[in-house]
């Protein structure tokens, strides 16, 4: 599946912003408003046609649940692919939050957007990865990492300095900056602690400072 890059410019610029203006960081007291803004490429359906799809669907029609999949297929392969390892792990995703969401569409209420919830589902289920995997037990934290080289600027651009990271750190910054997610929802579809989300992203951010170097856009 191909997803085009010009999808991912609004987030780009956000995450851009996030990672080289140090204090304009939440505090940790305050509520990111623009963090609740879901992404340009995710704002596919109103909320009455979300609702007028899902009831739809609920009663069988199975045109209007391909309607769904087709407007969100694209953000949530783009989601999975940057919080797992390949390809192939961000096409289970998406096949299984779409499963999901075909048996779970009931549970939606239609007191939100629709893009939000199956978000959270799609980042559930690439995060449950970690778990099964146990990749606690044996991926690196930021400080085992070896940091040779790494005082000289790189000039990475930013998606080669992200695909440095390691994958909790990636997926750690792609949610809170990008996606939206606070420290205390992160900590718990990784199963860690907010202490540990708060830091893996301090330390990310810097590393994206330095790989970034000199090439960074203001």
């Amino acid at each position: 599946m191909v997803v085009r890059a010009a999808t991912l410019t609004s987030s780009r610029h956000r995450l851009r912003h996030f990672i080289t203006s140090p204090s304009s960081f939440p505090r940790p007291s305050e509520t990111p408003k623009h963090l609740h803004i879901v992404a340009v490429m995710a704002d596919t359906l109103a909320l009455a046609e979300a609702k007028s799809l899902v009831a739809r669907a609920r009663a069988g029609d199975l045109s209007a649940l391909e309607q769904v999949y087709r407007a969100y297929e694209r953000p949530v392969y783009s989601l999975a692919r940057r919080l797992t390892k390949s390809a192939d792990d961000a096409e289970d995703v998406l096949q299984e939050t779409f499963l999901e969401v075909c048996r779970s569409l009931k549970q939606w209420r239609g007191e939100g957007s629709l893009w939000g919830w199956v978000r959270t589902i799609a980042a559930s289920k690439a995060l449950m990865r970690y778990r099964r995997e146990k990749l606690r037990a044996w991926e690196p934290l930021e400080d085992d990492v070896p940091r040779q080289a790494e005082d000289v600027p790189l000039q990475m651009d930013l998606e080669s300095a992200l695909a440095r990271l390691p994958e909790r750190s990636r997926a750690v910054v792609w949610l809170h900056d990008v996606e939206g997610y606070t420290h205390e929802e992160i900590a718990e579809l990784m199963g860690m602690t907010t202490s540990f989300s708060k830091s893996q992203l301090a330390r990310a951010h810097d590393r994206l400072r330095r790989w970034l170097g000199a090439g960074v856009e203001a």
